[in-house]
């Protein structure tokens, strides 16, 4: 029953498409992490600037190896204990589009704990691009009813999770990881 939930969500992301999702936190907007042109999709719904990295969410701590050229060694445990969504910018990216990275070649990685999101995540077997739902510079979507017409109308599928969290959503928090340890909390 639950993997018929994602199958079409699935079917969108293999095919180039940018879905519409309850990531671990907000709502998201979220394509395959090495797909040019649905991330450009993703931008142009978003009216974003491509100049700005986008975050990856993947299921399992053994990705990191897959998508960062260096793990530092305090991410391991940095992400592994982290208790509320956080994501990580790390040094170097690799395998994955062009579009995802920061300047620098950063890229910004958070391992999901949502088991929902976790699930979409898990059986794709890749990292899913997460961004949030929103026209850019407007604010992120706590809700659904708060996502934009445009954004709706503008992705190739939707995802809805059959027994959303209660309470209230919030950002990740974000840290910035250097090669030999040091870091900048970016968002506490």
């Amino acid at each position: 029953m639950i993997q018929s939930i994602y199958d079409d969500a699935l079917k969108s992301l293999k095919s180039g498409g940018v879905l519409l999702y309850p990531s671990d936190t907000i709502w998201g907007l979220g394509c395959d992490a090495r797909m040019d042109a649905s991330i450009e999709k993703l931008f142009d719904i978003k009216q974003r600037p491509e100049n700005k990295g986008l975050i990856l969410l993947i299921s399992k701590i053994e990705q990191l190896n897959e998508y960062v050229e260096q793990v530092p060694d305090i991410a391991w445990d940095l992400v592994d204990f982290a208790e509320d969504p956080l994501t990580v910018i790390y040094p170097q990216g690799k395998n994955v589009s062009k579009h995802v990275l920061g300047p620098e070649g950063t890229i910004a990685i958070r391992l999901v704990k949502d088991e929902f999101c976790k699930g979409l995540v898990y059986r794709y077997q890749r990292a899913i691009v997460s961004t949030s739902a929103n026209i850019s510079g407007e604010p992120s979507p706590e809700n659904f009813e708060m996502i934009s017409p445009i954004i709706k109308e503008g992705v190739d599928y939707i995802l809805q999770n059959p027994h959303p969290p209660k309470g209230k959503v919030k950002a990740s928090k974000i840290v910035k990881l250097g090669l030999n340890g040091d870091y900048t909390m970016i968002r506490p």
